[in-house]
């Protein structure tokens, strides 16, 4: 599958003159790739380690001077072709070469995928989240009329298409996540052949589900499965909202 490029901004190589959504204080980020200001939890920050090394800072802790792209392949993608992050480790104070990790998308990929699978892992431990399509449908059936059932709902991205439309139905609004593989849904839940899981609502969902949203924008599915699902459904209709 084939995303489409992105464009930058005329400013993109240049210091914002809005220091503060470089790096620092405030929620607003601005991204190296195409100059646009976004909301940080939609964005990757990175840094430059004592050794000149770029290293992506998924949890937006680590100490230094950060800077941010948005939460995309093609933004990534295009920060390396036109040696942005250089650049910006350069305003940042770097003296010297910057070390650009290989294959950075790919390994955002599996950083963003392993985060997803760890929220899983947690909330199974917790009790808050469901496998199994028999086992959602109940839990949805029997909840108070008015409020929320679930707070996401999870389906493999190879999954049967059948099963996913009648649990959409019966979930309504709530959103719909087909970013991981039954083999990765498995292996979070500890057990085999996951096609259907939930979260219920809570502070656990919507942390997966942000972490989630980063994610699609690096996954590449299966070219029908995104054709299928693609119409105004989040990123590459693999998030419906």
């Amino acid at each position: 599958m084939n995303r489409p490029p992105l464009t930058p901004s005329p400013d993109a190589p240049t210091p914002s003159a809005d220091a503060s959504a470089d790096d620092g204080p405030g929620p607003i980020r601005r991204c190296i790739a195409t100059g646009d200001k976004l909301p940080r939890e939609t964005m990757i920050r990175y840094v430059v380690s004592p050794g000149g090394e770029l290293v992506p800072d998924l949890k937006a802790v680590l100490p230094g001077r950060g800077f941010w792209t948005q939460a995309s392949r093609a933004a990534v993608d295009l920060a390396l072709k036109k040696g942005l992050f250089r650049k910006a480790a350069a305003r940042g104070g770097l003296d010297g070469q910057l070390t650009l990790p290989e294959g950075l998308s790919d390994r955002l990929e599996l950083l963003l995928t392993r985060r997803c699978l760890d929220f899983l892992g947690l909330a199974r431990r917790a009790g808050e989240v469901i496998a199994g399509f028999d086992k959602i449908e109940t839990y949805i059936r029997k909840s108070a009329p008015g409020l929320p059932p679930i707070g996401a709902l999870l389906a493999a991205s190879d999954g049967a298409a059948d099963g996913k439309r009648k649990l959409k139905q019966l979930a309504r609004d709530t959103p719909r996540i087909e970013i991981l593989t039954c083999a990765e849904l498995s292996l979070a839940l500890g057990r085999e052949n996951v096609i259907h899981a939930a979260f219920k609502p809570g502070r656990l969902a919507d942390q997966f589900l942000g972490e989630a949203r980063r994610l699609a924008g690096f996954r590449v599915l299966d070219a029908a499965f995104t054709a299928a699902n693609a119409l105004g459904r989040g990123v590459d209709g693999m998030i419906d909202e």
